[in-house]
């Protein structure tokens, strides 16, 4: 069901949606999961994120601060290429967030007008339609959306949103046909330079899979780059004990199998069709952000457990590949 919306208001009717399947379950969950840990992070200063609070509304309890410390890592690394792929495209680009959950970057871009053409989100259909939910009720989320939109009604219904410059789909990443067709049904342009991100979407895909999303990317966008944040070095101790931590929640991480080290990381890019890639650990990441805002979040709370926190940031990496058919210098971007 399509429902007109008026400038102000959003409304749909929800549809259920049921899926009995555990393993997924368990990765939704994971949702839930970084969501509220960006919101406690948040909340302690870490960053700022006046979004994040519509999507969970407590900022539940004390999360440790290594934790924490490895979120500002990882939002402000994920946004540091984000942003500069912006910057290098002047905006003139499109941007897909696979396996998007509650995030709030579209609207974080607002604020800073650093909008691409247009943003996708992709998600399990479960999941868009909690997150539209909170669209529709929330205004200061809807708000946004109907100021970037030109018309009197946005395109919606329950597993579905569509203005001009945002779109939330639910789609299953591992059908890759299914999710062209999702994505093209909603003006997504495969000549226009795009960025396509993933944070700890790919590692719960077996690698075939992963592999056929890599590959689609690649072979759909001639100017593009690809930016996965997700698990590294999982062949020793500490990686197999956060396997099995994972696994006792039944969540099974199917594609450790490109987590081993950097260099399968960029591997993984190479062989689907990208042309250059890259890889840095967390702990690489973390030291190369700026020095004044990395003293400044160290200042919020003691941490005792230092070399905790650099086993973490050593299991968790960036990764990012490009192609680049406009020559605009993608390869270039880095840390």
């Amino acid at each position: 069901m399509i429902n007109n919306v008026v400038p102000g208001m959003i409304m749909a009717t929800r549809q259920p949606f049921t899926d009995t399947d555990t393993a997924d379950e368990a990765v939704r969950a994971t949702c839930d999961d970084a969501t509220t840990c960006k919101r406690f992070a948040t909340s302690k200063g870490y960053w700022k994120d006046p979004y994040i609070q519509y999507f969970v509304r407590s900022v539940g309890e004390r999360k440790a601060p290594e934790i924490n410390r490895g979120y500002y890592g990882r939002v402000q690394g994920v946004n540091h290429l984000l942003d500069a792929f912006l910057r290098k495209t002047e905006c003139n680009c499109q941007v897909i967030n696979l396996g998007a959950g509650l995030d709030t970057t579209f609207w974080r871009l607002k604020d800073e007008d650093l909008m691409p053409r247009k943003f996708f989100e992709v998600d399990f259909p479960t999941i868009v339609a909690r997150k539209i939910h909170n669209i529709k009720t929330k205004p200061p989320l809807s708000k946004p959306l109907i100021e970037t939109h030109s018309t009197d009604s946005l395109l919606l219904d329950a597993h579905s949103l569509d203005s001009d410059r945002y779109c939330i789909v639910g789609a299953d990443l591992r059908d890759v046909g299914s999710l062209d067709d999702k994505l093209k049904k909603f003006q997504l342009c495969p000549e226009l330079p795009t960025l396509l991100l993933s944070e700890c979407v790919l590692v719960y895909m077996s690698p075939t899979q992963s592999s056929n999303l890599l590959h689609w990317a690649a072979e759909t966008f001639h100017t593009a780059m690809f930016i996965n944040y997700e698990q590294v070095n999982m062949s020793d101790r500490f990686g197999q004990v956060m396997i099995e931590n994972l696994q006792r929640r039944q969540c099974t991480l199917a594609g450790v199998e490109a987590c081993q080290s950097l260099d399968s990381q960029k591997e993984r890019f190479l062989k689907t069709g990208w042309d250059h890639a890259n890889a840095l650990d967390m702990m690489s990441v973390y030291s190369m952000l700026p020095k004044d805002d990395v003293a400044r979040i160290e200042q919020l709370e003691f941490l005792d457990e230092k070399e905790l926190l650099q086993q973490l940031l050593q299991h968790y990496s960036i990764g990012w590949a490009t192609k680049d058919k406009l020559s605009l210098g993608l390869s270039q971007l880095n840390f």
